[in-house]
């Protein structure tokens, strides 16, 4: 006879092998009602749950800190920007229309930030400085091509009315000034309306403050100029006529 063979034993189930293990791709995501139907039970096995809520707000001092900061930031940009100007162009008639062009852009986008506050409940906040700083340094900087130019022609066109030759520098530097303050424009356009409400409003500062920027630099600064060297040359002609005139007539 042959022998019977033995049973095999079955191996015993491990006591760590989850039975049941559910891969992760797998995962099922609940429902909006049985998420509530969880919440319900848990809150029957362990009591309510708190809830911890948050509210931030910018008080009466906060706003007013940030004002003050803003302020004291401008004036002191206006006045290293306006000596440096001065000293760059040897000219303090130069860094006075750069500085009138600037507080022109300071004064249009806090006007139309007011005015959005007013009707519409638009709120600024740090990032509103940054911006304004920013809108400074970029209409400084159209201002700074222009009066550059404006010095290259006094030297070419010498022997002509300042007038011209301050058109002269506008017409030469009028195409880049534009195509440049352009392509900014449509970035920040786009940033202001894809980027986000958590940037609205630094984005709108900019936009505002370069195209302000971006005709302060021909239509304010430049003219300015213009009219104050014209009314010095006056004045030193009115010193030195009366004399001629005496002298021709005895």
């Amino acid at each position: 006879m042959s022998p019977t063979p033995e049973p095999t034993a079955s191996p015993s189930p491990s006591p760590t092998a989850s039975p049941s293990a559910t891969p992760v791709g797998n995962t099922q995501v609940p429902k909006d009602g049985e998420i509530g139907r969880i919440a319900t039970g848990l809150q029957d096995a362990l009591g309510p749950i708190a809830e911890q809520r948050s509210l931030s707000s910018i008080g009466a001092v906060v706003s007013s800190d940030l004002i003050n900061q803003a302020i004291i930031l401008i004036l002191v940009g206006s006045l290293g920007i306006l000596g440096w100007i001065t000293l760059r162009f040897r000219d303090v008639k130069m860094g006075v229309a750069a500085l009138v062009a600037l507080l022109h852009d300071v004064i249009v986008v806090l006007g139309v930030f007011a005015i959005l506050g007013t009707f519409f409940d638009v709120q600024i906040d740090g990032l509103f400085v940054t911006a304004m700083l920013t809108v400074i340094g970029f209409s400084v900087h159209d201002t700074i091509v222009v009066f550059d130019r404006v010095r290259e022609n006094r030297v070419r066109h010498a022997g002509e009315p300042f007038a011209e030759v301050v058109n002269h520098s506008l017409l030469q530097t009028f195409g880049r000034s534009v195509t440049t303050s352009f392509t900014v424009v449509l970035t920040l356009t786009a940033l202001l309306l894809f980027g986000g409400s958590a940037t609205e409003e630094f984005v709108l500062a900019l936009l505002i403050g370069i195209i302000s920027g971006t005709y302060s630099s021909i239509f304010n600064a430049s003219p300015l100029l213009v009219v104050w060297q014209e009314r010095e040359d006056r004045q030193r002609g009115r010193i030195s006529g009366p004399p001629t005139t005496r002298r021709a007539s005895a």
